[in-house]
């Protein structure tokens, strides 16, 4: 399945807390880190820094692929595809910063030192494995 984000899609984005894979890319050069992530209505929302913050302030065209698999066999898979923003507002930050941290049971004021960045979907690939 492709293009835009499907309920389907959706529901495997938020079905438990997987990790993310993002990748970007400055210079033809391609960096791919894992991260923990938030989806709702297309639109994912990760905080960060480093490398990865670095790569979406040179160039915002991100991927984010998220996968379900058990002992190396696959369940799923979900490839995003986007434009990411950096969101130097202090208030989003904190509240996006809450909702991952519940959703992967930390501290709820972990990674403060990070930097919110706001993925908008602008195609999905999707696949279930059964």
């Amino acid at each position: 399945m492709s293009d835009t984000t499907t309920s389907e899609a959706e529901r495997l984005l938020t079905s438990e807390p997987l990790m993310a894979h993002l990748a970007t890319s400055v210079d033809d050069r391609p960096h791919v880190a894992p991260l923990w992530y938030v989806y709702d209505d297309g639109v994912v929302e990760i905080v960060t820094t480093g490398r990865k913050l670095a790569n979406v302030r040179e160039n915002p065209r991100v991927a984010l692929s998220v996968q379900k698999d058990e002992d190396g066999d696959p369940h799923w898979m979900v490839t995003l595809r986007g434009t990411a923003t950096v969101v130097e507002d202090e208030d989003a930050f904190r509240e996006t910063n809450r909702r991952i941290n519940a959703k992967y049971g930390v501290a709820e004021d972990a990674h403060a030192e990070n930097t919110l960045v706001r993925i908008d979907v602008g195609s999905v690939n999707y696949r279930t494995y059964d």
